[in-house]
């Protein structure tokens, strides 16, 4: 007679008989979960491909999207929902305050899901990255303006065999499934950004699972308040010092002030010619020194000009913004030469692509550069768009500048003649003279970061 033994190197009718009543037990006693299937991350295209975002030959849950940081952020996801059973055991959600602030430690579920039902279901094994649906705990009483119950999803961190899944024959009937809640983000865009059916017509609408789950725009409305109120209670970083009177003195240190006891004043000069900030009066200095006070205007409100050249026939005491240095610099005419006065060192601080510092040019550096230039010229514009003589090819670049403006890029089309044509921005008044710059390609434009710094960048603040 053979020797007992309830393990057996296969899998026999023993095992066969204890998987199907654990299977039998889930189906009774289990809870229907909805599981949305990873099949990868997304395959960048040709042009999009590099050595640590490589293209794959097809997608798979087995590939990684960027071998650098080790992430799948851009997942594809089956379209088609399956349905399994699982077990677990519901607890209260309890705060932790054994620390400062609000902890929630019990917010993470361990679901048991049977091995076989499982693989048969979804035609694999649960993994990573796998969504899973709770549909007993949805939330059909939510305060907010949608008509349905709020379900909730779940992301698997982790599988593992179940200890109590070990039956007498010591193989394995049950996986254990670490669940984590998800948020409205990058990898899970798939499954948000799937429509909502009409429970009544059975219809698609117009509406996302992100438009009743994600609490994304109620969030980017408040920070967009507090950025509004922030900007209205300092609009500019560093001192404002506009509103402050500077007092021009002479040589001897005393006010330059002209009064009616001078006899170079004449009764039928107006009134602002006899002012502390005129002729005389202007300030040899700027009154006020301190950390982030430069705003590119002169003292006491006085004229000035401004652009990328000086102007000719400038006297004694005129001041000039040069709005091609970065940051702008207002300089004053001394009579010989331009002398530096202040650099518009104050801007907002909100971090928008348009601040005029070395960082901000730097990091969000948009432009390009014009290769092989075809054609040159001034025109008078006669309406919004430049018809060159040159032939129109693909990939043209043009930049255009209008007095003394710096050069601007511009589209650049075909016309029926297949002529290159320069798409002028509404910027540009018909009748204008325009300098324009032709070329047949271009390249997006590189700075070396030690290059832009050499220019001592001012406030980045």
């Amino acid at each position: 007679m053979p020797r007992l033994s309830l393990y057996r190197p296969e899998k026999g009718n023993d095992y066969k008989f204890l998987d199907r009543t654990i299977s039998e037990m889930f189906t009774v006693g289990g809870v229907e979960l909805y599981i949305h299937k990873y099949l990868g991350p997304k395959n960048p295209s040709d042009e999009d491909a590099t050595a640590d975002q490589p293209q794959y030959d097809a997608v798979k849950e087995t590939n990684i999207q960027d071998l650098l940081f080790l992430e799948n952020r851009d997942r594809t996801y089956d379209p088609s929902i399956y349905r399994v059973r699982g077990v677990y055991n519901v607890q209260d959600l309890d705060f932790n305050l054994s620390q400062f602030g609000l902890f929630i430690d019990n917010d993470t579920l361990y679901m048991t899901v049977h091995i076989n039902d499982m693989i048969r279901t979804i035609g694999r094994k649960p993994m990573s990255g796998d969504v899973v649906e709770v549909p007993n705990v949805k939330d059909e009483f939510a305060l907010n303006e949608w008509d349905v119950g709020l379900p909730k999803y779940f992301v698997i961190t982790d599988v593992g065999r179940a200890a109590e899944g070990f039956s007498a024959t010591w193989y394995p009937h049950l996986y254990r499934l670490k669940l984590s809640k998800i948020s409205n983000s990058q990898q899970y865009k798939d499954i948000f950004d799937q429509k909502i059916v009409d429970p009544v017509t059975g219809e698609e609408t117009d509406k996302t699972l992100s438009d009743i789950l994600s609490s994304a725009q109620r969030a980017l409305d408040i920070n967009d308040a507090l950025i509004a109120q922030a900007e209205a209670d300092a609009p500019k970083s560093g001192y404002e010092t506009q509103q402050f009177y500077t007092l021009a003195v002479d040589d001897k240190g005393n006010a330059a002030l002209q009064t009616v006891d001078q006899t170079t004043v004449d009764s039928s000069y107006s009134l602002p010619t006899i002012t502390a900030a005129s002729q005389d009066g202007i300030p040899k200095r700027t009154g006020y020194a301190g950390y982030l006070v430069g705003d590119g205007v002169p003292e006491n409100g006085a004229a000035f000009g401004h652009g990328i050249t000086f102007p000719n026939g400038a006297v004694d005491g005129d001041f000039f913004l040069r709005t091609d240095f970065l940051p702008n610099r207002l300089f004053r005419f001394d009579g010989l030469r331009w002398v530096k006065r202040e650099d518009n060192v104050r801007m907002t601080m909100t971090p928008t692509n348009d601040r005029m510092t070395q960082k901000g040019t730097f990091i969000n550096n948009t432009n390009a550069t014009g290769v092989d230039i075809v054609l040159s010229d001034i025109s008078t514009s006669t309406s919004n768009q430049l018809t060159t003589t040159a032939d129109y090819v693909d990939g043209m670049f043009a930049e255009v500048a209008l007095a003394d403006s710096p050069y601007m890029q511009a589209i650049v089309s075909a016309n029926g003649s297949g002529k290159a044509v320069i798409d002028l921005t509404s910027d540009y008044v018909v009748g204008s003279k325009i300098e324009w710059k032709l070329y047949r390609s271009s390249v997006a434009e590189k700075v070396a970061l030690s290059k832009a710094l050499k220019k001592k960048p001012g406030a980045d603040l």
